[in-house]
């Protein structure tokens, strides 16, 4: 290389080096510019540190979801499941049994949902009036009372046309003959009262204990049938058989799904084999109660394996230590602590209200 060669390089080199983003090392590796600071930053390394720990409880979910598909592919490959979830019709009965499709049982006869419908039409009268009443300037709710007063009238027109037993037909023909009389009543005056309401409500009570009485009836039947053949179906499966039926806070005592597995899981498999799910809806998807199952029977094992119990995970795991904090701390605070009693892992008792105490608790008992 001649002498004016290696002078243009080294010119051109230097222009290089000065056209080149200061950030960039002399090495070809880059650093972070100061404008980026605010999105890459330079947290403290206690903080690094925190976030580290904490990261292993988040992976922790992705591991669980991991492998609860393995295990309920697992459980479903060994078990018979009967999942009863509730639904407006009555309730859905599915039984999943190992190697073979699931079997869904078929549908309450329409007759409940008939009464049910009924039933709900007199209780959202009161609901509806209830922002209006004893207010004679506020017109909104004569629109919507038109409205469905139209609907009452066409339920009413088609009553014996419908499978309802004759006797049932008496009883709902009278039920929606009273509600639109009271629409018909609130129309003409223009005003709800508070007194019309309370007589509307009186009148309709007594015959809707009849269609209550008469839909659980119904609804109880078949699903007792059902659940009776699979059980005979299944025959020594049985005994390793699980079941699960969800419920929100309002249908968790008397739970009729629940109840009706009970008559033939038995005492013995109450909180077992035999598991009512809470959640936060009326209804909820087949898979997420085999996902909420699944997580259920999983945790056991890791009970098992940890602390020598096979139901304790059934329970919330800081609970008995928080129990002797909140005594602890009470103490401090001069209160008397109030808490329930201590159950057994394990236990058997129904996963509902089983206090006895004064008062009606059934609807035949209210006046």
């Amino acid at each position: 290389m001649t002498m004016k060669q290696r002078l243009g390089c080294a010119l051109s080199a230097a222009v290089m080096a000065a056209a080149a983003p200061q950030w960039v090392h002399a090495q070809g590796q880059s650093q972070v510019p100061p404008f980026m600071n605010i999105i890459v930053g330079s947290p403290p390394p206690a903080e690094t540190a925190k976030q580290d720990v904490l990261a292993l409880n988040t992976a922790m979910f992705g591991l669980y979801g991991d492998a609860g598909k393995v295990f309920q592919r697992n459980i479903l490959g060994q078990h018979p499941i009967i999942l009863a979830l509730f639904s407006g019709a009555g309730g859905r009965f599915i039984l999943y049994r190992p190697g073979q499709e699931p079997l869904e049982a078929p549908s309450v006869p329409i007759t409940y949902q008939l009464l049910k419908s009924v039933g709900h039409s007199s209780m959202v009268l009161p609901v509806m009036a209830g922002p209006h009443i004893d207010k004679p300037a506020s017109q909104s709710w004569r629109g919507p009372m038109q409205g469905f007063r139209a609907q009452l009238q066409a339920a009413l027109n088609g009553v014996d046309l419908t499978d309802l037993p004759p006797a049932w037909r008496d009883e709902v023909r009278s039920i929606l003959q009273g509600n639109i009389a009271f629409a018909d009543a609130s129309l003409s005056r223009g005003v709800i009262t508070f007194d019309a309401v309370k007589e509307f409500t009186a009148k309709q009570g007594p015959k809707l204990k009849k269609i209550v009485a008469w839909a659980a009836e119904t609804q109880v039947a078949h699903w007792m049938r059902v659940v009776g053949e699979w059980k005979r179906m299944l025959g020594a499966d049985w005994e390793k058989t699980y079941a699960a039926s969800n419920t929100i806070y309002v249908a968790r005592q008397n739970n009729v799904l629940f109840s009706v597995l009970a008559q033939f899981f038995g005492p013995e498999a109450i909180n077992q084999r035999l598991i009512m799910i809470e959640t936060i809806s009326f209804t909820t998807t087949p898979d997420d109660m085999l996902d909420s199952l699944t997580r259920i029977l999983s945790d056991r094992t890791v009970g098992q394996l940890f602390f020598g119990n096979l139901y304790m995970m059934d329970y919330e795991l800081m609970g008995s230590s928080a129990r002797d904090a909140i005594v602890a701390e009470s103490r401090k605070l001069g209160v008397t602590a109030f808490l329930p009693p201590l159950v057994p892992f394990g236990s058997k008792q129904w996963p509902t209200l089983v206090t006895p105490g004064p008062g009606p608790s059934t609807l035949l008992e209210l006046p």
